[in-house]
């Protein structure tokens, strides 16, 4: 089954509501033809309003545009605009089998009876459901209900697919084994996608690029590995993982260098007054001479790694992620150490 591929434009998109709250701020998003773009961010930061405004269920106010492919959609409901969409709990009919669930939107549609049989036989294969046509949602696994969910989103060939926290209803083992499976999926359908989440791992997992929301408005928008190696503010790198902060005035900085102690590290100086660095970026081991120290206050097994609280002199204590093979223990002096490329700078506002 192909699917058409366009881009999608929101342009100065707003949302304020009769009783005054701003659910969004204007906002810019261009999400590319075939693309998977997620809208990520804490709860209440906008990401479903802006969805809603995508779908039709909403509209923007005024002097906001929607476009799709050069469509301009602004003022049409969700039923004229073709879009497929995907819910937190599916939504699918008890009653029906997996084949009459998949065709329904065709049906509603006055599709005749071949192209239907045609289509939802392609969507079966597409999403592996093969020999479960006639069961019932009640007959079927979570990973099966969400292939259901998305075959019958896409059945109609929309121009967009709209996921609204499509994994959230499920426990943390499911979920993860079900991400990787539906971004499978989507690439495999190559429609353009908007996806929204609050949950950091999913959004990494699924997505082509993300836009980081916070209080209305998209913070930063880039693939998932610029986002979190180089973020433009503190909010995306918190959210994005744990984050140190090292403070130059706290540490007497010199013009491009930081000074911990007896050690200078080498730090380019636009980095601004506060550096951030990864947890996995931080290099210790047992005292060399020369090098800054800390104390293991806490040391804490989570699994693929141990995670370490190191207490340094004039700095907030040190978050840093180490082999689980590492034999260090609270309570052990260690040299700490940073490579210079791994310093970040966030602008907090």
């Amino acid at each position: 089954m192909e699917l058409e591929q366009i881009a999608l434009t929101a342009l100065a998109c707003a949302k304020t509501y009769p009783d005054g709250t701003q659910g969004l701020k204007s906002t810019n998003l261009k999400v590319e033809p075939g693309e998977i773009m997620a809208l990520l961010g804490p709860s209440g930061c906008g990401k479903t309003t802006l969805l809603r405004i995508l779908a039709g269920l909403e509209m923007t106010d005024a002097g906001g545009q929607i476009l799709f492919g050069d469509q301009d959609v602004t003022a049409r409901p969700i039923e004229q605009r073709r879009v497929g969409m995907v819910f937190q709990h599916y939504a699918l009919f008890p009653h029906m089998s997996v084949q009459r669930n998949i065709e329904y939107g065709l049906k509603v549609r006055g599709v005749d009876a071949s192209t239907r049989q045609k289509t939802v036989g392609e969507l079966i294969d597409l999403v592996r459901l093969g020999g479960l046509e006639h069961k019932r949602p009640a007959e079927l696994s979570g990973g099966q209900k969400q292939r259901v969910a998305l075959a019958r989103a896409v059945a109609a060939g929309p121009r967009v697919l709209l996921l609204d926290e499509p994994l959230t209803a499920l426990d943390s083992k499911l979920k993860d084994a079900l991400r990787d499976e539906l971004a499978e999926l989507l690439r495999r359908l190559g429609i353009t996608a908007v996806y929204v989440t609050h949950d950091q791992q999913e959004a990494m997992a699924i997505a082509d690029r993300m836009a980081v929301m916070r209080a209305g408005e998209i913070i930063q928008v880039g693939d998932p590995e610029t986002l979190y190696r180089q973020p433009t503010h503190a909010f995306v790198a918190n959210f994005l993982g744990r984050v140190n902060i090292l403070r130059r005035d706290i540490a007497h900085t010199q013009e491009g260098v930081l000074v911990l102690g007896t050690s200078i590290f080498r730090v380019p100086s636009h980095l601004g007054q506060e550096l951030l660095v990864r947890p996995e970026d931080i290099v210790i081991d047992y005292p060399r001479p020369d090098y800054v120290t800390g104390v293991i206050e806490q040391r804490s097994f989570r699994g693929d790694h141990i995670q370490l609280r190191v207490r340094m002199e004039e700095q907030d204590p040190l978050i840093v992620d180490v082999s689980r093979d590492a034999l260090f223990q609270q309570g052990d002096t260690v040299s700490v150490a940073f490579s210079p490329a791994s310093f970040m700078r966030a602008k907090e506002s």
